[in-house]
């Protein structure tokens, strides 16, 4: 659809569960995103989030009691909305208002019936964490339509844009009352394909046999698909993060997105040149000390640390084939060089380990001659005994001996600088890895590839995340020498992939340290193909769609 070059936005509103709240992988896409939105619309645009912060504030938010202070009174007295106003600490530093949305449980029966009038939207099987995210999303709809009146944007050019399902009766909200905003929708997984490839469904081979409606009757899944599937459907304009999720929404909401919007990554505080080495030394040192700790023995210079993070959604990421392709790695009797996997994924976690810690704490290695009790894991968890990661590395005799080439720990706290063990972030331990690996069964775009090449870490991901079907598109070689490789995967290939990985890993445990480090060059070059100086434009052009497309609707009901 062509854009007129008048249709940009005035003002724009974008809300998600989270905004200053630190889950999953939104996070990132929206906080990195702010700092080219801010150099584009300064302080028109604006970002709202929930007010979780009763006893503790959120390290991601200043309040600043001067910004849009009138407002912010009116919305008190007047309204009594409970809204906090501040800027998100992310560069670009956003205006950003964080809602309290607790007065609206008690009217959930009208507001629910007021959505099902209006919409259809069946919200009466609903259970979970449905009730809390839409609650939310309808404040945040009450919250924009305030703003609105009181600083009278009737004749200016307003977009709001709501992520994910959580966020889908906000958008239906403003549709209803506030008919002149334009609207976007973005998912960035359907909640039915990402339900089915996570109830080991075989989700690609059946792909166009799924019926959306009937797969949430059987999964359980009915208001979140309503939500979802409705709001997509209502929407000024309706995106998505990757060409495969793409393909999602067609078959399973029923409307193809207008525009694919990919994730890009704000580099601005990636460490450069010399700044680069010393954290990189630092992590390296880090990562080895801890495992040294653990194993209780001492581990080669020349090592080669591997890495998957994520969230702990076991087939979903891959993790089942990651610890299959190190298993085979394991057996390969020409690996010459230790190799060392870490799997940070957080998990049911109780506490870090007292006596990892207290070896951490002493100086030296002089404690280091044995290992500790199940050295394959750095905190305490609740049920490890149930722990799907725990139970295939004893199926598979996995021992983490000093005879052992391969080692395998898995790191189940958040890596936020609290976790009592590392005492650093995620990304502050991510450069010091060699290579990470991302075999991902269901990903609708893959940040966590993405991060790792944008730190200069080559990666291994497959054909199925959004990330890896774009390296595809953008040229992506066979091999890891360009920093990135992609293996091809599909329902029935489970095999092929852990051997793909194993060989892979194998083929850079030959390589020289100056080869690792043309690699290493190679896989940020790939980062700037997917920097958000190249995607921004898709997130403009969608803003140009939605206005036009509100335009449209207003003159054709006027």
């Amino acid at each position: 659809m062509h854009t007129e070059p008048d249709y940009s936005p005035d003002y724009i509103f974008e809300s998600s569960w989270e905004v200053c709240n630190m889950v999953g992988g939104i996070y990132t896409v929206l906080s990195s995103r702010a700092n080219s939105l801010q150099k584009l619309y300064t302080d028109k645009i604006i970002f709202i989030g929930p007010d979780l912060w009763d006893e503790t504030e959120s390290p991601w938010f200043k309040e600043d009691d001067s910004l849009l202070k009138e407002w912010r009174e009116h919305a008190d007295i007047k309204e009594r909305l409970r809204i906090r106003i501040g800027r998100w600490q992310v560069p670009g530093n956003p205006i950003t208002v964080l809602v309290n949305f607790d007065k609206y449980y008690k009217h959930k029966n009208d507001i629910y019936s007021q959505m099902w009038s209006n919409f259809g939207v069946d919200s009466l099987p609903s259970y979970g964490d449905y009730d809390e995210a839409s609650m939310f999303a309808y404040a945040t709809g009450v919250v924009i339509e305030s703003y609105y009146n009181y600083f009278k944007l009737e004749n200016k050019k307003v977009v709001a844009h709501f992520n994910e399902w959580m966020m889908g009766m906000g958008a239906l909200y403003i549709k209803h009352f506030v008919p002149k905003i334009a609207t976007i929708f973005t998912t960035h997984a359907t909640s039915i394909g990402r339900s089915i490839a996570s109830n080991n469904l075989p989700l690609y081979k059946n792909f166009y046999e799924f019926n959306g409606d009937q797969m949430a009757q059987e999964l359980n899944m009915v208001s979140k698909h309503s939500v979802e599937k409705i709001t997509a459907q209502n929407v000024d304009c309706f995106t998505t993060v990757s060409d495969i999720t793409a393909k999602e929404c067609k078959q399973f909401l029923g409307r193809e997105p207008d525009v694919v919007t990919p994730n890009g990554f704000e580099k601005g505080f990636i460490p450069k040149n010399k700044a680069y080495v010393q954290k990189q030394s630092l992590a390296r040192k880090t990562l080895l000390r801890v495992s040294e700790a653990l194993l209780g023995h001492s581990i080669a210079d020349d090592a080669l640390l591997v890495g998957l993070s994520g969230r702990y959604e076991y087939k979903n990421k891959g993790i089942d084939v990651f610890i299959d392709a190190l298993n085979n790695l394991r057996h390969n009797k020409y690996l010459k060089k230790d190799t060392i996997a870490f799997i940070m994924v957080p998990a049911w976690v109780k506490d870090p380990r007292m006596d990892l810690q207290q070896r951490l704490n002493e100086p030296g290695k002089a404690n280091f001659e044995n290992p500790l009790f199940f050295p394959f894991i750095t905190h305490n968890l609740y049920e490890p005994q149930n722990d799907p990661l725990l139970l295939q590395l004893k199926r598979l005799n996995f021992t983490n001996s000093e005879n052992e080439r391969v080692k395998v720990i898995f790191v189940p706290s958040y890596l936020n600088g609290n976790d009592g063990i590392f005492g650093t972030t995620y990304y502050d331990l991510l450069i010091g890895l060699d290579a990470t690996v991302f075999p991902s069964y269901y990903e609708p775009w893959g940040y966590t590839p993405h991060e790792s090449v944008a730190f200069s870490v080559p990666t291994i991901t497959t054909s199925l995340s959004g990330f890896g079907a774009w390296a595809q598109k953008m040229g992506d070689e066979e091999g890891i020498d360009d920093g990135v490789e992609v293996i091809y995967r599909d329902e029935d290939n489970y095999a092929y992939v852990a051997n793909a990985i194993a060989n892979t890993l194998f083929e850079l445990s030959q390589k020289s340290k100056e080869e690792i480090k043309e690699i290493k060059n190679a896989a940020l070059g790939f980062a700037d193909l997917a920097d958000w100086e190249h995607f921004i434009q898709f997130y403009q052009e969608a803003y140009g769609i939605a206005l036009q497309n509100s335009r449209k609707r207003t003159l054709e009901k006027s």
